[in-house]
């Protein structure tokens, strides 16, 4: 039976095939066989380099446990307990970009073998992925979006949670309630829910954490009992699941929120300040970052380039692996500013005196200190893997920050002389182009970070709405 399906398929191929076509299926199996040779070939020509370089990252990953286990206890410094379950090793050498920066001479080999790039990205100088789009679209949106909030009154007993605040904000949380004094003040609230693409649910995670009433542990309960209520009384939530409804949270307590609202969660927009891809509770397609601005009043200072005599600064409490390896590396270098715990003088002075100041992650990937160094023209270094930072869909974070992976710690300095003053010069410049998108105003301005906010929110809204009948809305 297999001698005659053989001569059968032979009698087949005979046939109905031309002398052509039977030849390009034997030279095909040589063809494929030298391409893979080829590429495996490239393959290993463009690892070499990287392989070498990453030698002292490799012995870094090796000895960082002993690093944070082995802290040196007489120091005067002051250990703030930490959770951190994050893996801050995974994905080690998976940005191209890091390795570029380590080795200029084999920076994306293989795209330059087949010349499809040349080592110069002009792209990473503009700070806008698409300025003109998003002008076109910004202008839309400030014309268009309309926002329902859920209305309660000043005799509500959580007034002070659910009412933006009387007296101005601060402190290192102010983002979301800058965010509700703004958006009330605003010309984007709608009492039409037929009007509304979103809805806000106004509850302040932070009014929550402070009030005794609920604290910390009763959030999820709150939280629970308030949509409870409001599909109860209204039927805005029943239409999409929650879909298109959204809160603000900046203290990274919010994301016990909704705890046990799990479905819920899957559905509402999240306007957080703690916006990491690690934890299953973000999702950067439907929720969006917010970015964490300590509130300055006044204009930015003027800036001076040859003023900056320190190449990078930071200071700040040690309550992560990352800051402790930053400690252990370069607490005794002259050219990196590592301090931990509060300056004798003012933060500003260091700020204004470095060239980059760098952005560690501590209990959670964001600080405000990224929203510090473009207010005073200093070049953020972001030092938190999983960060989904704010804007990113707007704005091109390589043309005024410097992205380090945990891992880089040890060649930090490497990757910072090897920046030219050109490309310096560039990435201030656009630094200072952008800041405007990190600061409040109070009212609000064109482009500051609550328009920039709602413009996240716009891009995030559903395109088809149920409009609601008289009926409907009092069921």
């Amino acid at each position: 039976m297999g001698k005659q399906s053989s001569s059968l398929v032979y009698q087949i191929f005979q046939h109905r095939f031309p002398a052509t076509f039977k030849g390009f299926f034997y030279f095909l199996p040589i063809s494929l066989a030298l391409t893979t040779l080829l590429l495996i070939f490239i393959y290993i020509s463009t690892t070499a380099n990287v392989t070498k370089t990453h030698s002292q990252t490799t012995l870094y990953l090796r000895t960082l446990p002993s690093l944070i286990n082995n802290i040196d206890q007489t120091s005067d410094l002051s250990i703030v307990p930490f959770e951190d379950n994050e893996d801050d090793n995974d994905n080690l050498f998976a940005d191209p970009s890091r390795t570029a920066r380590l080795s200029r001479a084999s920076q994306w080999l293989l795209g330059n073998i087949f010349g499809l790039i040349d080592g110069n990205d002009t792209n990473n100088k503009e700070a806008y992925h698409d300025g003109d789009i998003f002008l076109q679209d910004y202008k839309q949106m400030n014309k268009s979006l309309k926002i329902y909030v859920y209305p309660h009154s000043k005799d509500d007993p959580f007034a002070n949670v659910l009412l933006p605040p009387d007296t101005d904000c601060k402190g290192n949380y102010a983002s979301e309630l800058m965010f509700k004094k703004a958006l009330m003040e605003s010309h984007f609230v709608t009492k039409d829910p037929n009007e509304a693409h979103l809805f806000y649910m106004p509850f302040s995670i932070s009014s929550m954490r402070s009030d005794p009433r609920i604290d910390v542990h009763g959030i999820p309960d709150f939280v629970q009992n308030y949509m409870s209520n409001i599909t109860l009384k209204y039927p805005y939530w029943n239409r999409t699941g929650g879909a298109d409804h959204f809160y603000v949270a900046c203290h990274s307590i919010g994301k016990i929120a909704f705890e046990k609202a799990f479905v819920a969660r899957l559905n509402v927009i999240q306007l957080v300040c703690s916006s990491t891809y690690f934890p299953s509770s973000y999702l950067p397609h439907k929720d969006a970052s917010l970015p964490q601005v300590w509130p300055r009043g006044g204009d930015p200072p003027n800036l001076l380039t040859s003023q900056r005599k320190r190449l990078a600064f930071f200071a700040g409490a040690v309550n992560s692996p990352v800051r402790i390896a930053l400690l252990k590396v370069w607490e005794n270098d002259t050219e990196i500013f590592a301090h931990f715990g509060r300056l004798n003088t003012p933060y500003s002075e260091q700020f204004l005196g470095s060239k980059f100041c760098i952005h560690v992650k501590g209990f959670e990937v964001n600080t405000a200190r990224v929203a510090d160094a473009l207010f005073y023209g200093c070049v953020p270094i972001i030092l938190a893997n999983h960060y989904d930072l704010p804007f990113s869909d707007i704005l091109n974070w390589k043309s005024f920050s410097v992205v380090v992976h945990h891992i880089d710690i040890p060649v930090l300095k490497k990757i910072l002389q090897g920046i030219s003053n050109e490309e310096f010069a560039m990435l201030q410049s656009n630094a200072l182009r952008v800041r405007k998108h990190f600061q409040w105003h109070t009212p609000p301005i064109d482009f500051d970070a609550f328009h920039m906010s709602m413009y996240e929110l716009w891009k995030r809204r559903s395109v088809v709405r149920v409009r609601f009948t008289p009926s409907m809305e009092f069921m």
